[in-house]
């Protein structure tokens, strides 16, 4: 058998090919990991604020039991939402009265939230405080996504 004969019969990849295939990997990667990164961040908004409607629900039924959302010296009637190490948010309850609370949650640098903050009041009216550089702003609601919408 001669080497021509050999080489004819040979399989495999040429140099080329690979070099092709590498490059699209690397296209895809760079689609793709942005994509789920966004989707990451939107994820845990999305449980802030679930927690923050919670947190809204547990106060109305304190108020209705007590006529006030005030247990004393400005706490709230409900105490704060513990947080998990899961979790990317915390949740704080500030500035209680007998008809007024603002309830906030606050990004975790940690998590890679930090510059997010949510915050909901006793009458329901939900706001955006902070977000970080190159999230835009709505007023009114709870952005969920960099270009503003809620």
């Amino acid at each position: 058998m001669s080497i021509a004969r050999s080489a004819r019969h040979a399989r495999g990849f040429t140099l080329i090919e690979l070099m092709i295939t590498v490059a699209i990997a690397a296209i895809l990667a760079a689609v793709a990991i942005p994509m789920y990164r966004d989707y990451v961040i939107r994820s845990r908004i999305i449980d802030a604020t679930s927690r923050l409607s919670d947190y809204r629900v547990r106060m109305e039924q304190y108020f209705m039991d007590n006529r006030t959302y005030d247990a004393g010296g400005g706490k709230c009637g409900v105490a704060d939402p513990s947080t998990t190490k899961d979790m990317a948010f915390d949740i704080t309850c500030t500035g209680a009265s007998a008809t007024a609370y603002t309830a906030s949650a606050k990004g975790i640098d940690s998590a890679g939230m930090k510059g997010f903050e949510y915050q909901i009041v006793a009458s329901g009216a939900k706001s955006t405080v902070a977000l970080p550089t190159g999230w835009t702003s709505t007023a009114g609601c709870w952005v969920t996504r960099k270009d503003g919408s809620c």
